[in-house]
This record gives structure tokens, C-alpha cells and sequence, in this order.
């Protein structure tokens, strides 16, 4: 079983989901829900990786996993 940072993952998973973000930006209006939701989960992820609270960064690391596009 391959150990993995959270340093260096929830960075990784950030980047994808801004990536899934910006195609729910250009659905248009069907995507503004969606978008919202996504960019609430993005901004408590930055907040946990800025504090360092490791409990916050799991949490918002498990939430982006769910974030599919």
C-alpha cells in the first residue's frame, strides 16, 4: 500500500477540481449551482492548507474527492 502526503495531495486535488470548476463556469446559467458548490469546497480547502489544521485539510480532502465532472 502506497503512503501519500496530504501536503502534496490535497494540493493535487484542489488543482483538479478548479479544473472541473471552470467547465461548470461555461455550462452557463445550469452551472451556476454547481459552481457554487465547488468553489465553496475549494475555499474551505485553502483555508485548512493556510491555517495547517490537518483535520480541516482530511475533511477537505475527502470532500473533493466526491467532486466529480
Amino acid at each position: 500500500m502506497e503512503m501519500k502526503s496530504l501536503g502534496i495531495e490535497l494540493p493535487k486535488e484542489t488543482a483538479r477540481v478548479r479544473e472541473i470548476l471552470g467547465h461548470y463556469k461555461e455550462i452557463g446559467l445550469s452551472g451556476v449551482f454547481g459552481a457554487v458548490m465547488i468553489e465553496q469546497s475549494l475555499k474551505a480547502a485553502d483555508k485548512a492548507m493556510i491555517a495547517g489544521d490537518v483535520a480541516m485539510m482530511i475533511a477537505a480532502y475527502n470532500d473533493l474527492k466526491e467532486i466529480t465532472g
